[in-house]
């Protein structure tokens, strides 16, 4: 009943206008629907397929089956999600769906939270960018939610299975490392990155192999990383628990860029910044990290030997360092997730567990290696387990009806996980005996067993036995095994490094002594002291794996099989190819074939007899009797072949969906003649009703209708009376201030007023006349005036062209900068600006560098402009030219650019004077010791507008009030500038040796 409540409110949870606006990707459930929920689609089987696969007529058909799907995905009649197929979002989904229907106690809001703020977590830094899936699972997830008996969720567990911790130090083109660590770098402060010694550019890190293309546009980093912030505040991490785990995530950033040089057989570190600043954040001892990095220590037999490392061997040290650290911070979060999430009252929990499994489905890329091949065995495991569970299902309830069970053939994958795990001679004992056997074992001499002693088994095939054809699409290095969803190629390569998962000694110790809480509860310090040689990677998962299968085999399991419709990430391709294969490989023909060995529809006398009572005289409208007998007149009247149905002890099974179905299409047909029947007796009945309370009603009315018709007319002679004595005494005190006799002849007033002024108002924004007001409307008058210049001057500037409009922007500018500052302002108004300056006969010259060498700047305005040298003033022509990122200055002859200068970096210099000189003051980067630009602009107040414009600030602007200015010549000296008035303006330079600017008046 729950899994039916979960799939009715994914269905309203995920509606089909989300389809388009959130993901490509639709998921098919593959189990018996809610009972009312498949009723309800019968009669709509034609259009929207089947919602219960089991009534597939043809359901041996592949392509029945595919036909179906198609149909139900044309009609989005389907889940969707924001992810691969959908395992993980169902999930999210289940978990939405308990916290929503278990109230809204105190008590149970914090577990709510903690069960729904767990997930992004576990996706931060378990989930990752793939070439198929932005946001993909790379690790398995079981979770018990604990209830007490009111079904209200008070605690739960999880456990993690393999996370694909190789993924720390490299990923495949186009993919991207776990997300946390762009989180990280997108989302934490500058404070933050300061304090762990990071910066925002992905490319400074090796471990983030695709750089800056690592950021994606469908993930929101930054926002996603404040949500798991917030999420670890809910979940009960404390300050300095979230301080440490944002240390070791930068810590692994600043351990992939350590490099190492090899010296005489010896590896050393040559990047000094990365390993201290690694050392720094893991809280070690900086000496003690680089000894472990680039020596070994090897305890035979209590013989302590340390022998130094080769290059090679240092970076394999690196990176398994830094992947240990990885994969145990992330067991660590696992763990303290569960301490947050563990029920207050353990005895509250018993036997009231649901599990959610969400874990890595079967995986078939062009290279599959050691994570492949256990996500498979993973998945073979689980499909036996599903199996095994529907053939145990389907032979109880047949026990428990009294129906005789015939045995079903199947597909039994025993043999495959046999082959995988079987001991001493399946693929995970050979490659664990491989990896402790003394002498040098490689990945070449693994396969090389594996195809001694499993080259006549039927689910195993290699180069050396394989047929020529299969031999050309197989490598030297790689085995082929049969899974139950099809063939998958192995390549070996790192089988023996990753299954070995090696440690050094040295490393384990250095971590077991840091500072940094976390870590030294990742290595504890009895695990480099104990000579025990640790577990195996695949043993470890087996063993875990095993475990699940326990878990699972006591449970009452239901299943959502998540079906991705193309590896587009598009809405609405339906990629037939692509869910074939996953329909095979989900077993679901299988499946559907172990359901459809028996009876397709089965279902209790009451329900049946609930629905179908219509079809026949002795049981419509109720029978009295028991719902059994009741079924059996049914069958009786609708003509079941004795082979189609059977008796059970409180259902009944039948055999065909056509049968099903044909009863079904009698019943439809059956509800119109009845509906038509209820109808018109119900329509009759209620027409009846109707008129006899209209009739009621009607006379209640117009009793009170002439009540009110004489009252309002008593009333509106009153009314008249007194509104005509009002209207007198208003008359005579309408000078007078308000009193209660002239309210209303003012108020009356005010409106006449008001009437004329709206037919005399001004049309023009020249036009300064209004018309009089009386002695009470002048305060209104005045400000009604005011209004209407205000709509006058916005018909005036919506009426405006662009060119206009940008002439008086530009000339407000002007104002705010210059007006009561510069002398000369006020000639500058009556003029338009121009952004062209620059003389017809040197346009040709001006284009061509504006053309080669402003490229990637826009042009903002152009003039020509005199520069004064700084030793001796000498006058030089020269044009300017502004753009949006600098200024340049061209030669007057040669068009050759003299100096460009950002705008970021310098600033200008004016007098308040009525004179054209502008002072560019440059910096000392900038200056290369030439000193700052003395310069006299024709229309300085026009230059500086646009640079102000450009720029968006008037601080690069500087108006100075004095008489002289400093000026910068080179480094260490300075010249001097002098501003005097005179009737003829100019610049001379005078004995002093000083530049005089003789302003206008």
């Amino acid at each position: 009943m729950v899994l039916e409540q979960i799939e009715y409110y994914l269905q309203q949870s995920c509606g089909t206008d989300f389809l388009d606006q959130v993901s490509y990707c639709r998921n098919y459930v593959f189990y018996s629907p809610s009972k009312s929920a498949m009723e309800h689609g019968l009669h709509e089987r034609d259009r929207v397929g089947l919602q219960d696969f089991i009534l597939l007529e043809d359901y041996k058909s592949e392509h029945a089956f595919i036909d179906n799907l198609r149909k139900r995905f044309q009609e989005n009649i389907i889940y969707v999600s924001e992810s691969g197929s959908g395992k993980t979002e169902a999930s999210k989904k289940v978990l939405q769906y308990i916290a929503a229907c278990s109230g809204h106690q105190r008590t149970v809001e914090g577990v709510k939270d903690k069960l729904l703020k767990s997930n992004p977590v576990l996706e931060a830094f378990g989930n990752a960018k793939t070439n198929r899936n932005d946001n993909s699972s790379r690790f398995g997830k079981y979770m018990d939610i604990q209830f007490d008996f009111n079904g209200t969720p008070i605690g739960g567990n999880i456990l993690n299975y393999l996370l694909e911790k190789s993924r720390v130090v490299n990923q495949n083109v186009g993919e991207r490392n776990f997300h946390i660590f762009y989180q990280l770098l997108a989302g934490a402060s500058d404070e933050q990155l300061k304090e762990l010694m990071l910066q925002r550019v992905l490319s400074k890190y090796v471990y983030l192999s695709d750089g800056d293309k690592g950021r994606v546009k469908t993930i929101d980093d930054a926002n996603n990383f404040r949500i798991v912030q917030q999420a670890m505040s809910v979940i009960d991490f404390s300050a300095e628990e979230q301080n440490d785990i944002l240390n070791i995530i930068g810590s692994i950033l600043h351990l992939g860029n350590v490099q190492f040089v090899e010296e005489d057989g010896m590896a050393k570190i040559v990047a000094t910044d990365a390993i201290g600043a690694a050392a720094k954040l893991t809280a070690v001892h900086l000496e003690d990290l680089k000894a472990a990095l680039t020596n070994r220590t090897i305890d035979a037999r209590g013989d302590v030997v340390t022998s130094p490392l080769s290059r090679e061997l240092a970076i394999y040290a690196r990176d398994a360092l830094a992947k240990a650290i990885y994969d145990r911070l992330f067991s660590w979060l696992v763990m303290r997730l569960n301490v947050s999430l563990q029920a207050k009252d353990p005895h509250k929990a018993r036997n009231t567990v649901m599990g959610i499994l969400d874990i890595y489905g079967f995986e078939i890329f062009k290279t599959n290696r050691f994570e492949q091949f256990c996500i498979n065995f993973c998945n073979e495991k689980l499909q036996q387990l599903f199996i095994e569970l529907t053939l145990k299902s389907e032979q109880e309830e047949y026990r428990r009806e009294g129906i005789e069970w015939i045995p079903v053939e199947y597909f039994d994958n025993k043999v495959i996980c046999n082959l995988i795990e079987e001991k001493h001679k399946g693929i995970i004992s050979i490659l664990d005996e491989e990896c402790l056997r003394p002498g040098d074992p490689t990945d070449i001499t693994f396969l090389a067993k594996l195809t001694d002693q499993l080259a006549n088994h039927a689910h195993y095939l290699c180069h050396q036995k394989a047929p020529i054809q299969i031999q050309k699409t197989m490598g030297r290095d790689e085995f082929r095994l049969v899974h139950y969803a099809g063939d998958v190629t192995y390549n070996v390569t790192g089988f023996l490094d990753k299954n070995n998962d090696l440690l050094f000694r040295d490393l384990k110790e250095c971590m077991s002594k840091s500072n940094n809480q976390v870590t030294r509860v990742c290595f504890p310090e009895s695990e480099y002291l104990s000579k025990k040689r640790p577990e195996t990677a695949v043993s470890q998962f087996k063993t875990s794996l095993n475990n699940l299968m326990d878990i699972l085999m006591c449970k009452e399991p239901s299943y959502i099989r998540c079906i991705k419709p193309n590896d587009l990430q598009t809405p609405g391709v339906f990629d037939d190819k692509l869910i074939s294969h996953q329909v095979k490989y989900l077993g679901l023909m299988e499946n559907l074939r172990v359901r459809r060995a028996g009876f397709a529809y089965r279902r209790t006398y009451e329900m049946f007899l609930h629905r179908y009572k219509c079809l026949s005289k002795q049981t419509w409208p109720n029978f009295r009797g028991p719902a059994k007998e009741g079924v059996r007149i049914l069958i009786n009247e609708l003509d079941y072949n004795s082979e189609d149905y059977r008796f059970g002890e409180t259902k009944l099974f039948i055999r065909f969906p056509k049968t099903l179905f044909k009863t079904e299409d009698a019943f439809q047909e059956k509800k119109h003649e009845i509906a038509a029947i209820l109808q018109s007796r119900w329509k009759g009945r209620e027409q009846r009703k109707k008129y006899l309370k209209l009739r009621e009603q009607i006379i209640i009315l117009q009793s009170y209708c002439r009540r009110y018709l004489a009252q309002q007319k008593a009333k509106k002679k009153r009314d008249a009376s007194n509104k005509i004595r009002a209207f007198i005494k208003g008359f005579i005190t309408r000078h007078e201030p308000l009193n209660g006799y002239n309210e209303n002849f003012i108020a009356n007033a005010k409106r006449m007023w008001l009437l004329r002024l709206a037919k005399s108002l001004p049309t023009d924004v020249l036009d300064m006349s209004w018309p009089s007001a009386p002695s009470h409307c002048q305060k209104a008058s005045i400000y009604l005036h005011r209004l209407h210049r205000l709509h006058l001057a916005r018909k005036f500037r919506l009426k405006l062209s662009a060119t206009k409009k940008r002439q008086f922007e530009l000339k407000i500018l002007a104002e705010k900068i210059f007006k009561g500052k510069k002398s000369n302002y006020f000639a500058s108004v009556p003029f338009w600006f121009k952004n062209d300056r620059i003389p017809s006969e040197h346009q040709v010259h001006i284009n061509n560098f504006i053309t080669t060498s402003l490229r990637n700047e826009s042009l903002k305005y152009a003039s020509t402009c005199i520069k004064y040298d700084r030793h001796g003033y000498k006058s030089r022509d020269r044009f300017i030219l502004l753009t949006n990122n600098a200024i340049y200055m061209l030669d007057g002859k040669t068009y050759k650019q003299k100096h460009r200068l950002p705008l970021e970096k310098i600033d200008f210099l004016l007098t308040n004077h009525s004179d054209d000189l502008m002072v560019i003051r440059i910096p000392l980067e900038l200056k290369k010791d030439k000193g700052d630009l003395i310069l006299v602009i024709p229309y300085v107040i026009e230059f500086c507008s646009f640079i102000v414009d450009t720029v968006g600030t008037a601080n690069i602007l500087n108006i100075v009030g004095r008489d002289s200015l400093e000026h910068n010549v080179v480094k260490g000296k300075s010249g001097v500038i002098d501003i005097q008035t005179g009737d003829e303006p100019g610049i001379i330079r005078d004995k002093s040796g000083h530049l005089v600017v003789i302003a206008g008046q």
